[in-house]
């Protein structure tokens, strides 16, 4: 019975990070194709994966409550599950912003943001379905390292997207709009990298 419920809360996380690919992957494609009159479409659907991954996480933390044993540490597996619930959410926040900006085009950054952000979840999710037998596995420490990769990369994304906004507007609107949106985008990135922290501290704790 031990056996099953270690598999799955690990089951149950690499669910949770399912959830982070899935929004992560339609918010790209969304962008590579975007269209202001399927902007709220769009919405609901990103909006549909958040609400889904919160009753996975709350359902996660119920069975928790529960539990006598955990394969690691119960606070340890509640702090992973809300990191990577946080991706999604900003995820969403993203296409939030684009709808409540009114924004009708994209810059050229943002695209290549919404890539980056796709990549993170992707090597997040390999980082998850290893972290069950981290002991063994050789690709765990080689994701996490790409995860922080892909975090540097979107961190100069930003800086020379903020710097490209201001050297060529003098919209206050514009600006304000951007600079926000960037930075959400930004913060998509922290969080995979934040995710990948708890995983990196679960396995020095029990190693």
């Amino acid at each position: 019975m031990a056996r099953k419920n270690v598999c799955n809360y690990f089951v149950m996380l690499e669910k949770l990070v399912s959830y982070s690919c899935e929004a992560a992957q339609n918010l790209r494609k969304m962008f590579d194709n975007f269209d202001v009159n399927l902007l709220s479409q769009n919405m609901d659907y990103i909006h549909k994966i958040e609400h889904e991954a919160d009753i996975e996480k709350h359902n996660m933390i119920h069975r928790l409550m529960k539990e006598f044993i955990t394969p690691i540490e119960r606070e340890d597996i509640i702090l992973l599950a809300q990191e990577i619930d946080e991706i999604t959410d900003n995820i969403e926040d993203v296409l939030l912003r684009v709808h409540m900006f009114h924004i009708q085009k994209l810059r050229s950054e943002a695209l290549k943001f919404a890539a980056i952000v796709e990549a993170c979840c992707n090597a997040l999710e390999v980082t998850m379905k290893e972290l069950h037998g981290f002991r063994r596995s050789a690709k765990i420490q080689e994701s996490i390292i790409e995860i922080n990769r892909l975090e540097e990369e979107g961190d100069r994304l930003y800086v020379e997207a903020m710097r490209n906004l201001y050297g060529s507007s003098r919209d206050p609107l514009e600006i304000m709009t951007w600079s926000e949106t960037f930075n959400r985008l930004e913060k998509c990135c922290d969080a995979c990298e934040h995710a990948a922290d708890v995983v990196e501290s679960i396995i020095l704790k029990n190693s």
